[in-house]
């Protein structure tokens, strides 16, 4: 470990970075990732699988009535705590994260652009009304006052990445419509088949434009929605430092790949630079 800190602090030298995270970075919180060594095939959500039909989104909606708590109840580990020191000391100018968890935001680090939403935000995919997951979870209580405690009495409840638990009993549970225009109401994450706003990616590009390096942690780059910031970093002559277990669609860009785990790595890397 030790060499590989001295590689990676000699990469960055005296650069301000920009962090550019993924899943790999928050599993040691309890929250499960898709492309990881060893991790458990998943299919993840589709914005025409949503939208598609009512009962579908009630089987959705059940799921994520109780996965949710689980990504709520996640705290940020070591890794997610090692950022926010390098922000404190000012040699991180912000955080591009495709995670959908908070974990940053509960680490006390700011300037974090969430490209692929937050689990906590709900919107109405026809009108401009949004409310907190915590009070949609509250209307939902009341509708369904005995679900969680059925699913619960049934044993261990397996959670994926985008806080959508695995449950096959759904047909009973009910959902709101969008209260203003009777909308669809939808996590506001970004599923497979979407595209981050241009705002939101206006946002990453000024955090990458800021920063003279660029720190991939836990991420790898599978969709182009972070790889494109990478591709970006190494035309642009920044260096590329990633740090994840496995292979990366990055890897090619990088200056330096290292593959270790994030919370082992990230906490000795800012001990090193701060």
């Amino acid at each position: 470990m030790p060499s590989l800190i001295v590689d990676i602090v000699t990469a960055i030298g005296t650069r301000r970075v920009v962090a550019l995270t993924g899943a790999g970075i928050s599993t040691p919180s309890g929250i499960p990732d898709y492309r990881s060594p060893n991790a458990p095939p998943r299919r993840p959500m589709t914005i025409e699988q949503f939208m598609s039909s009512p009962d579908f989104r009630q089987h959705y909606w059940a799921r994520n009535h109780l996965g949710w708590r689980h990504m709520d109840a996640a705290k940020p580990n070591d890794a997610h705590r090692a950022l926010s020191e390098l922000q404190r000391s000012g040699r991180l100018v912000g955080v591009i994260t495709q995670n959908v968890d908070m974990l940053h935001l509960k680490a006390g680090t700011h300037n974090v652009v969430e490209l692929h939403g937050c689990y906590g935000r709900v919107r109405c995919m026809s009108c401009s009304w949004r409310t907190t997951r915590h009070r949609l979870a509250k209307r939902l209580e009341i509708l369904n006052p005995d679900f969680a405690d059925r699913v619960a009495g049934k044993g261990a409840i397996e959670v994926a990445p985008d806080a959508d638990a695995v449950v096959s009993d759904t047909a009973d549970f009910v959902m709101i419509d969008c209260p203003a225009c009777g909308g669809i109401l939808k996590p506001d994450i970004i599923y497979f088949g979407e595209n981050a706003s241009k705002d939101t990616v206006h946002q990453a590009f000024s955090l990458l434009n800021a920063a003279d390096a660029v720190l991939v942690a836990g991420s790898s780059l599978t969709v182009q929605s972070g790889l494109r910031f990478v591709r970006q970093a190494h035309r642009d002559g920044k260096p590329v430092i990633i740090v994840n277990r496995g292979a990366t669609r990055g890897d090619e860009f990088a200056t330096l790949k290292v593959d270790h785990f994030c919370e082992e790595v990230l906490p000795e890397l800012s001990r090193a630079i701060r």
